[in-house]
C-alpha cells in the first residue's frame, strides 16, 4: 500500500471542495475502498473521511403524512446497511429493500457499509483483483483485454449487456432492489445537484469504457437515495453457491400490485448477477398484467421476451459456460413475483400498496 494523505470534513461543501484536488478519494465505511488500497488497485494521493457529514437519516419524503412512508422515503448516503434494513418504515413498506440488505453481506460488513458506498461497489469478476497477477482485465488495466473470454471460465458472468471488452457483473444486492423500486440516486457536485434513476446509475460497457463503473463523475458525491412509496408486496430472492456471504449467481427483486381478483395489476422486476447493472425486465412488466402470480407456467412464459435478449457465454475446454444462468434467472424471477404477491395474505399488507 502506498502512502497517502488523510483529512476529514464536516459538511458537503467541504467534501466537494476537497474533490477538486486531483488524486482525492472519499472514505466512508471503507469496506470496499480498504480492499482496493491493500491490493494496489486504488492509489489515491489523499483520502477524505466523510463519516461526519449529516447524511445518515431515513425519513419520509416532503409532502407525506409525517408518520410513515406514504409518500416515499429519503435515505441518507451515510446510513449504514444494518440500520436501513432494521428501520421499521423500510421493513414494513419496502421488504424487498430490507431483504436485499440482509442478504448482501456479513453482519460485520453491514454494520460498517453505507448506502452510498454500496452503490459504488465496482463491477468486477475474480480477474479484477490484484492477486491475479498479470492476467488481463480491462476494468483494472484499460486495454489489456479480458481474461474471462480468453480462458472460457464464464460460469458466473454476464448474460445481458456485455461486450468483448468486459463480461463482469455488478455485485450489489441493494442496487437490484432499488432498481425494482424505481428509486432515485441523489448526487451533488460543482455543477449543482442532480437526480439519477437507480436503474441507470451503473453503466454497461456499451455506455462507457470498462474502467468507468457508474454515472457518478469524479468530482461528485452521492448524498442519498429516494424511494417512492410504498411497495409492501415486494420480495428479493438471491441464489448463490453457498449460504454464507457471497455474491449472487443470479438474484431477482420484484414489487407487485394485485387486482381485486388476485391477478397482477402491475409489476416491477429487476435481476442481479446477470449484467453490469441491475437488469429490468421491462417487457415482462407489461406482459404480466392480468396473470395469476400463482401460475408459475404463465409467469415463466410472460418473461420470454426479455430473456430472448440473453446472450450466454460459451465455456472453454474445461468450462461449461453460463447458459444455465438463463433458466436459473428466469425461475428466480418467477419465485420473486410469486412470493411478493403472497405477502398480501401472509403479512396483512393491504392491496392498497401502489406501484405508481
Amino acid at each position: 500500500m502506498r502512502e497517502f494523505g488523510y483529512t476529514s470534513v464536516a459538511d458537503v461543501g467541504e467534501a466537494l471542495t476537497a474533490l477538486q484536488e486531483p488524486g482525492t478519494r472519499l472514505l466512508a465505511g471503507g469496506t470496499e475502498m480498504l480492499n482496493w488500497l491493500k491490493e494496489g488497485i486504488e492509489r489515491p494521493e489523499r483520502l477524505v473521511d466523510i463519516t461526519a457529514l449529516p447524511l445518515r437519516a431515513v425519513e419520509p419524503l416532503p409532502g407525506g403524512t409525517g408518520t410513515g412512508s406514504g409518500s416515499g422515503l429519503r435515505i441518507g448516503a451515510l446510513a449504514r446497511m444494518s440500520d436501513v434494513a432494521a428501520h421499521p418504515e423500510v421493513a414494513r413498506g419496502y421488504p424487498v429493500l430490507a431483504e436485499s440488505l440482509l442478504l448482501a453481506a456479513s453482519p460485520q460488513l453491514r454494520n460498517m457499509a453505507t448506502v452510498g458506498g454500496t452503490l459504488q461497489q465496482r463491477t468486477r469478476c475474480p480477474y479484477f483483483r490484484a492477486e491475479t497477477g498479470d492476467l488481463p482485465c480491462n476494468k483494472r488495466t484499460p486495454g489489456s483485454g479480458c481474461a474471462v473470454l480468453r480462458s472460457g471460465e464464464t460460469e458466473e458472468h454476464a448474460l445481458f449487456g456485455w461486450t468483448e471488452e468486459c463480461v463482469a457483473t455488478h455485485p450489489s444486492d441493494m442496487a437490484v432492489a432499488l432498481a425494482a423500486l424505481d428509486a432515485t440516486v441523489l448526487v451533488e457536485g460543482p455543477r449543482g445537484a442532480r437526480r439519477v434513476p437507480a436503474g441507470a446509475f451503473h453503466l454497461t460497457p456499451e455506455q462507457a469504457p470498462p474502467e468507468r463503473h457508474t454515472a457518478l463523475a469524479p468530482d461528485e458525491l452521492i448524498t442519498g437515495v429516494e424511494v417512492p412509496g410504498p411497495a409492501p408486496l415486494s420480495h428479493y430472492v438471491k441464489v448463490r453457491q453457498r449460504a454464507s456471504y457471497e455474491f449472487a449467481l443470479v438474484s431477482a427483486a420484484a414489487a407487485v400490485e394485485l387486482a381485486a381478483d388476485g391477478t397482477l395489476a402491475a409489476a416491477r422486476i429487476a435481476l442481479g448477477g446477470v449484467a453490469h447493472r441491475p437488469w429490468r425486465l421491462t417487457a415482462a412488466e407489461e406482459t404480466l398484467r392480468g396473470v395469476d402470480p400463482e401460475d408459475g407456467g404463465a409467469v415463466h412464459t410472460a418473461l420470454a421476451r426479455d430473456f430472448a435478449a440473453a446472450r450466454p457465454l460459451p465455456g472453454g475446454a474445461n468450462g461449461r459456460g453460463n447458459a444455465y444462468k438463463t433458466e436459473l434467472a428466469r425461475r428466480t424471477a418467477v419465485r420473486a413475483i410469486r412470493d411478493a404477491s403472497r405477502r398480501d395474505a401472509a403479512s396483512g399488507a393491504g392491496r392498497e400498496g401502489s406501484l405508481s
